[in-house]
């Protein structure tokens, strides 16, 4: 247990540091630019969230559960059909607005502009943070297995890099909206705490859900792909220019699906 807590604590707390690294790009682009590169942005952390949801998630569950005797798809498409559930009930609930949206989702509330956009993206975190706490749990029941904690590490550092962008697409709306460039940098640091959190709160209870982990990796991996294509490749190719979205998936898949294949 105070490994697998170590291990997602440096983990979840890489992803922290990489979306607070990301936001910094209010300081470095202007307004006008900054539809361009929030598009790419977001294209490639949708690549990055697809390739993760098949190779660190999917395929380790259907793994896990037959070496438990199970049939492999059953909690794969049970767990990922629940994670699709979850987020859209949380989407349902939860007051948020996406950047670009004049409208706000979720329950009426009177946040503010701001806010509802902090709280969109950081929803993308909550299934990010559970997913690499999982991973390293796996990792610790298995005997600290070196094979494992590579593909531990890889979804680590594969979100980690993702979270540059993403934190740069909760920032440079911020600033759009007219909030100051420190003000919209703190903000889109803060938005990657619930990776830590959620992360932490997995570990925690690992040895709870162990009997059902191919169920929590595949639900992760459906909250994921709830986010990618309700949220993540939409915004990334709104209005012209939609072939630099449509690139950043492509480079960010390959990211990912190397990072994986090297480490795991």
């Amino acid at each position: 247990m105070q490994e697998a807590l170590t291990w997602a604590a440096a983990g979840t707390g890489f992803t922290f540091l990489m979306t607070t690294l990301g936001a910094a790009a209010v300081f470095l682009f202007r307004k006008r630019d900054s539809v361009t590169m929030q598009r790419l942005f977001l294209g490639f952390a949708a690549g990055v969230m697809i390739a993760a949801s098949v190779w660190s998630l999917l395929i380790p569950a259907i793994e896990a559960a037959e070496e438990a005797g199970q049939i492999g798809w059953i909690p794969a498409a049970g767990g990922f059909a629940l994670g699709v559930a979850f987020l859209m009930g949380l989407h349902a609930l939860l007051p948020h607005l996406h950047p670009g949206e004049k409208d706000p989702e979720g329950l009426p509330s009177k946040w503010n502009r701001p806010t509802l956009l902090f709280t969109a993206v950081t929803l993308h975190n909550i299934p990010e943070g559970m997913s690499v706490g999982l991973l390293f749990a796996m990792a610790a029941q298995s005997g600290g297995d070196p094979g494992m904690f590579g593909m531990a590490a890889a979804l680590a550092l594969g979100i980690g890099i993702q979270n540059v962008p993403e934190g740069a697409a909760v920032a440079l709306p911020l600033q759009q909206e007219g909030m100051s460039a420190p003000k919209a940098f703190a903000m889109g640091s803060l938005s990657g705490l619930a990776e830590p959190v959620f992360g932490i709160l997995v570990v925690l209870f690992a040895a709870a859900i162990s009997p059902y982990m191919p169920w929590m990796l595949a639900f992760s991996a459906g909250a994921m792909m709830y986010v990618v294509v309700e949220e993540l490749i939409p915004e990334a190719h709104l209005g012209d220019r939609s072939n630099v979205g449509t690139l950043g998936v492509m480079i960010g898949f390959l990211v990912m699906m190397i990072l994986d294949v090297a480490l795991g």
